[in-house]
């Protein structure tokens, strides 16, 4: 287990160090997007409102849609592994893998630590603009809640790497598995609540988004920080993630298996 520990920190330091190499990058990722998204998203509700011309829309007030906007951009930003993804899949697709499944670790591992890493750095740096924005604003926002939606942030994120790990294998039988790529990450962006709040879509299809892990990516911590969320439902996530994750993971490991099988016996 202390193995295990210092390895996975070391892979950590490795992703952090990895990204912030390049300190400009890292800077637009962390807060120059999700700030020109949140400004985007906020003319695009002031209008909203003002066309309107009411103060509430689906008992919500317009102060409370635009304190979502402002977490789910930054928040959205977090809980996505699109660039970790593309790297598992050049692994497979070059045979760079083998340097990685011969040594004393597996390729989830890998660059799961590396993910939590940079992740964690760019919460540290970017958390400062919605904080800004909503003290400024005076945006209802209950802080005292923020510790634990960052725990729901990055158990989600361990399900995103899990999605994004078999997505990466389907690259040992399709040659163009980056397609899958753009097809799951629109969907997830819809299903999560990060386009709008899942409060504004009918009851039925609501609630079904509700049970899928996906809304344990923006809707439910956004949601549980700015107050239209309850402790119960933002709870339930935890346990939508730990199912999701479990489905998603046995999926993941006969596919690797079977991909990894075929990979050896014809080589990169």
């Amino acid at each position: 287990m202390r193995q295990f520990i210092k390895r996975n920190l070391a892979f950590a330091r490795l992703g952090i160090q990895t990204n912030l190499e390049y300190r400009f990058n890292f800077f637009i990722d962390a807060a120059v997007q999700p700030a020109m998204t949140a400004l985007i998203e906020i003319f695009l509700w002031i209008a909203l409102f003002a066309a309107l011309k009411t103060e509430t829309l689906n008992g919500f007030t317009k102060e409370s849609y635009l304190s979502y906007v402002i977490w789910s951009s930054f928040i959205g930003r977090i809980a996505i592994s699109w660039m970790y993804e593309h790297l598992m899949m050049d692994e497979i697709e070059t045979g760079s893998i083998n340097a990685i499944i011969l040594r004393p670790m597996t390729f989830f591992e890998y660059y799961l630590s590396q993910l939590l890493g940079y992740k964690l750095v760019v919460f540290c740096f970017s958390v400062l603009v919605p904080l800004s924005i909503v003290f400024y604003y005076n945006l209802p926002t209950e802080l005292g809640r923020l510790p634990a939606v960052t725990l729901m942030i990055f158990y989600y994120l361990i399900f995103i790497h899990a999605m994004s790990f078999l997505t990466a294998c389907l690259a040992f039988f399709l040659n163009r598995v980056r397609s899958f790529t753009l097809v799951k990450n629109f969907s997830i962006y819809i299903m999560s609540g990060e386009l709008f709040p899942l409060d504004l879509l009918p009851v039925f299809w609501k609630n079904i988004f509700l049970k899928l892990p996906f809304s344990s990516g923006v809707y439910l911590p956004v949601g549980y920080l700015t107050g239209r969320v309850d402790t119960e439902l933002f709870l339930q996530g935890f346990t939508n993630i730990t199912y999701g994750l479990m489905v998603v993971l046995t999926i993941s490991y006969f596919v690797w298996k079977k991909g990894l099988g075929s990979y050896s016996g014809t080589g990169a």
